[in-house]
């Protein structure tokens, strides 16, 4: 079951969603001088090309950061995401970029990474594993890439050296049992790092356990959670596809709430498909 290469959807609406969220959490760990580490259960590659025949078969970027792309009335909170995307396509002098890459999770937390924080990323796929392992080769002991499971390899480095982290956990969901794991790897990471910030990803397609899913993470004794959900378009009635995401944040900046609360209005109607696009947004605790 390691068919699934992110590639095909590479900068689609859940890419902007989590991304844009992702940089918001690591500018918020940023603000204290004391270092912290990132770490990714399921890094997947670190950059994706957009002009390249994967991601061109649905061309679902096009959908997603291609509709922020260029636009000048963004808030800055997904201005500075769109930014980390300029980033990695630097234009020619007096020329504007051209957007040709999209990157991946860990090159957005190294463009935001200060040098005395750390990245430790996992990835099960032997061929993206080896991939990470090239495109970050000297990089250590900043980066560290390790082949297997992330599940697994969550219990063998929490809780990090400096007792400040920010964990994002995003299977694919390709395999049902990610449903089962992500919820055993949330209880069993903050057994280890109870005080850490933890970002999950999951997927709004139409199976059983996507739609459970929600329901189960705010069981998890946690005192500060939010949940934050996209929806852009119908369900298909082939019943396939993905028509959203979420993200489910244990103990997120108190500020994240009310920044969600003035962004996803907007956000939903630049990435919407249909008149069935909405948002989700609750959250307790700080």
């Amino acid at each position: 079951m390691l068919s699934y290469r992110h590639t095909f959807h590479a900068g689609n609406h859940a890419d902007v969603l989590k991304h844009f969220v992702l940089v918001y959490l690591l500018r918020h760990l940023a603000q204290k001088d004391k270092p912290f580490w990132y770490i990714d259960t399921h890094a997947g590659a670190a950059e994706h090309a957009l002009d390249g025949p994967w991601a061109k078969k649905n061309a679902e970027f096009e959908s997603g950061i291609s509709r922020l792309w260029g636009r000048r009335d963004l808030p800055p909170p997904v201005a500075d995401y769109v930014d980390q995307v300029v980033a990695l396509n630097p234009a020619a002098p007096g020329a504007k970029p051209v957007l040709k890459k999209y990157p991946g999770s860990s090159q957005i937390a190294l463009q935001l990474l200060r040098p005395r924080d750390r990245m430790r990323l996992f990835e099960l796929h032997s061929t993206e594993a080896s991939h990470l392992k090239a495109y970050y080769k000297g990089q250590a002991p900043r980066v560290l890439v390790q082949s297997g499971d992330g599940f697994a390899g969550l219990n063998t480095i929490l809780p990090p050296t400096t007792r400040r982290g920010l964990i994002l956990i995003d299977p694919s969901y390709e395999d049902k049992e990610d449903y089962r794991r992500v919820i055993k790897g949330l209880k069993d990471g903050l057994e280890r790092f109870a005080t850490g910030t933890y970002m999950l990803w999951y997927p709004q397609v139409q199976r059983p356990e996507s739609r459970r899913l929600p329901d189960a993470l705010k069981r998890i004794p946690v005192q500060n959670w939010l949940h934050v959900a996209l929806t852009v378009k119908a369900e298909d009635p082939s019943g396939l596809g993905l028509h959203g995401s979420g993200l489910y944040i244990i103990n997120p900046p108190w500020t994240l709430a009310g920044t969600l609360r003035k962004l996803m209005p907007g956000l939903t109607k630049v990435l919407a498909q249909d008149e069935s696009a909405a948002f989700v947004l609750e959250s307790e605790g700080k």
